[in-house]
């Protein structure tokens, strides 16, 4: 965490990771905490078990704030608990949340049939994105076209001809789109690692990066879930549009529209890439490109 935080936030995230045994501190003692368990991080945040005053299991989530922490705050807050890890108590000023404790060893990966796996995902889908966004969140057609204006840029860093026709088909798909950007509450990054099994419920979603948009721009994280292992088995593209039909019935899209906002994802996610240097499409996004538009 602390190199993640370095890299992208420079002096002001040295300053932040220097000052987290401060803040864990003030929070176990304004809220009446203590410590029970093992301190766990990630790239983005610090969460560390606590026993609240009366008994309940929790933890401490602690994150610079920033625009993505105060869209989470608004979702959790949204959702009040309904398909997702509920949020106990909040400070907007750091950003540091008490939430309901899960457990963190039992990811939905664990669960080894597929259909099944994802027929548990797609259920909690369905409840998150029954929600309208609420003020306050980025929009996908912001998103989107400022996506499009980045295209023109970023096709002429791509080495290979047949790349940059990709990159254009993708951006083509969502200029297709952009005009009716949605108005669902998205979670944005719900695949098997973020769905935890719980007790209150018998799996929950986690850390979500909620915006206001259409449901079908939500559907890659899911379709990416254990991608390493899927291509090593050779079994990417199947599994791929076993999982799309599963979603967008699930769901009650329509399929053409959702392929076409998983292909902006595949654009964005690329657009990523080539400004951190890539001259070159990942092999994930051409793989999983082919598997939607092929069938």
């Amino acid at each position: 965490m602390a190199v993640s935080y370095a890299r992208g936030f420079g002096e002001e995230g040295r300053a932040w990771i220097a000052g987290l045994p401060a803040l864990v501190a003030e929070f176990l003692d304004r809220w009446e905490l203590r410590r029970d368990g093992a301190v766990g991080a990630g790239e983005a945040s610090l969460v560390v078990p606590v026993l609240c005053h009366h008994g309940t299991r929790a933890v401490l989530k602690l994150q610079m704030p920033r625009e993505e922490t105060t869209a989470a705050l608004i979702g959790l807050r949204t959702w009040n608990g309904r398909g997702i890890v509920r949020l106990l108590d909040h400070d907007p000023v750091s950003s540091t949340m008490l939430l309901e404790r899960l457990d963190a060893t039992r990811t939905l990966a664990s669960v080894e049939d597929d259909d099944l796996a994802m027929g548990i995902l797609a259920g909690l889908h369905a409840r998150l994105l029954s929600v309208r966004a609420p003020e306050g969140l980025r929009h996908l057609g912001d998103i989107a076209t400022e996506m499009l204006d980045l295209v023109p840029r970023a096709v002429t860093a791509l080495a290979d001809p047949a790349h940059r026709r990709l990159l254009r088909g993708w951006a083509s798909a969502v200029a297709e789109l952009v005009g009716e950007p949605g108005d669902r509450m998205l979670h944005w990054d719900l695949h098997y690692g973020n769905v935890l099994a719980a007790q209150r419920e018998p799996w929950l979603a986690i850390d979500p990066e909620p915006l206001a948009g259409d449901p079908g721009f939500d559907l890659w994280p899911a379709l990416d879930s254990g991608w390493d292992d899927l291509a090593a088995r050779g079994d990417a593209p199947r599994v791929v549009r076993r999982r799309f039909d599963l979603l967008t019935e699930v769901l009650g899209l329509d399929r053409a529209r959702a392929t076409g906002w998983t292909l902006g994802r595949l654009l964005q996610n690329s657009l990523w890439d080539i400004d951190d240097g890539r001259t070159a499409l990942a092999p994930s996004a051409i793989a999983m490109a082919e598997s939607l538009l092929g069938r």
